[in-house]
């Protein structure tokens, strides 16, 4: 039973403002292990902690109570809908590690690396038609990347592509809605868009079973599992849960743009020195995760730090506040290009079985809309006249709805 069926009135993940997102400059201040009444549930600040919960299988992620957010206040046909179409693919609980299994071949490093030109291309397309002087950041770029990535990784026909787009903005609206949306609009978009990206879907995962190609889809096909699920069915819930989680991505590059863009310095470095993105890039993921929080129910009794935690707790891992612990990193506070990021490791993509699929796709993004930004317009700043404006700004949530550069 999910915590939204337990309390009916009141859901710990129905406010944007339960507690304070923004890190506390010293771990010290808060407890690593606290229960927060506003917020109903434990939550878990400390680096080693939180990578610890991640790792116990007796905290479970569930989808099932973060969709109930998202249901509430719709009509019960409405809710009731969308609640069966996702619950016929689940990615969560004991799903969770065979559709990793299944997922593996597709998201290897060096299936990845081939990509890289490919989504390097696609963001000097969209850099290169987006302004004269000046353009906003997450309409020309942040927002249409993910989503065209996804369909040139999985070798979508061309005849398709406009409706996977138009399917995948939908889905991404929904799942990361901005705060003043109309939410039965959205839901009633996501319901639609969800059929129909799985009734086109199918029949195209058999033909790629059939005769595989060098695809994303083809990749992740090859693997077969015992149970009552076939390959195409794990794949299909893979693809839609790479889908729902665009919104995601869109916001992680809108974040990582402005914290490296609000340093004059750091861009002028990278200017001279491009061996210096990938290390800003994951200094800057580190500052501003997408997800400040990630949620968590027990599912089994456990003690942590002394605490005992019960069946059906919400917990709240502090991702924002870990990725500043200073027993993990020095000068927690500061932007950090030469960090060594392989001994100070965020935790902003999750940890172990529930680290991000998209993790690598996403650093690559990343990357090249940086090398085509600092190609293409040495001079970029930030727009002084157009402050940047957020889509959101939450615990479970983080992301710009504007991000005005000019240069």
């Amino acid at each position: 039973m999910s915590i939204a069926a337990r309390q009916p009135h009141h859901h710990p993940l129905e406010s944007e403002t339960l507690f304070d997102p923004t890190p506390r400059r010293a771990l010290g201040e808060e407890e690593p292990v606290s229960w927060s009444e506003a917020s109903r549930g434990w939550i878990i600040r400390g680096h080693e902690d939180v990578l610890g919960c991640l790792r116990d299988s007796r905290l479970g992620s569930s989808h099932e109570d973060l969709l109930d957010v998202r249901l509430r206040g719709l009509s019960p046909e409405l809710a009731g809908a969308l609640r069966e179409t996702f619950a016929a693919h689940p990615w969560d609980g004991r799903e969770a590690a065979p559709l990793r299994r299944q997922a593996a071949p597709g998201f290897t490093p060096q299936v990845l690396d081939t990509c890289r030109p490919v989504i390097r291309d696609l963001a000097a397309r969209l850099v290169r038609r987006g302004g004269q002087d000046r353009m906003d950041l997450v309409r020309a770029v942040c927002a249409p990347l993910p989503a065209r990535v996804l369909a040139e990784v999985f070798a979508l026909p061309e005849r398709d592509r406009e409706s996977f787009l138009a399917w995948a903005w939908h889905l991404a609206d929904f799942h990361s809605p901005a705060a003043d949306a109309d939410r039965g609009a959205l839901a009633r978009a996501a319901l639609d868009a969800t059929r129909g990206f799985l009734s086109w879907l199918t029949p195209l995962l058999e033909a790629r079973r059939r005769a595989p190609g060098e695809d994303l889809l083809s990749r992740m096909l090859q693997v077969e599992q015992p149970g009552a699920r076939t390959a195409v069915q794990r794949v299909s819930t893979l693809a839609l849960l790479l889908v729902c989680e665009l919104g995601f991505v869109t916001d992680q590059l809108g974040n990582v743009l402005h914290e490296v863009l609000a340093r004059p310095e750091l861009w002028r470095m990278l200017r001279v020195d491009r061996s210096r993105i990938r290390p800003a890039v994951e200094e800057a993921l580190r500052l501003q995760p997408a997800r400040p929080v990630l949620y968590r129910a027990v599912g089994e009794s456990l003690t942590l730090r002394g605490r005992a935690l019960r069946p059906g707790e919400a917990v709240f891992l502090d991702v924002a506040t870990a990725n500043r612990d200073p027993q993990v990193f020095t000068t927690p506070e500061r932007f950090e290009p030469h960090r060594d990021a392989a001994r100070q490791k965020h935790v902003t993509f999750g940890f172990g079985l529930h680290h991000r699929l998209d993790a690598g796709l996403i650093r690559h993004e990343l990357e090249c809309v940086l090398e085509v930004l600092l190609e293409e317009f040495p001079g970029l700043r930030l727009d002084e006249e157009r402050l940047p404006r957020l889509k959101r700004h939450g615990p479970l949530a983080r992301g710009f709805e504007t991000l005005p550069v000019r240069w």
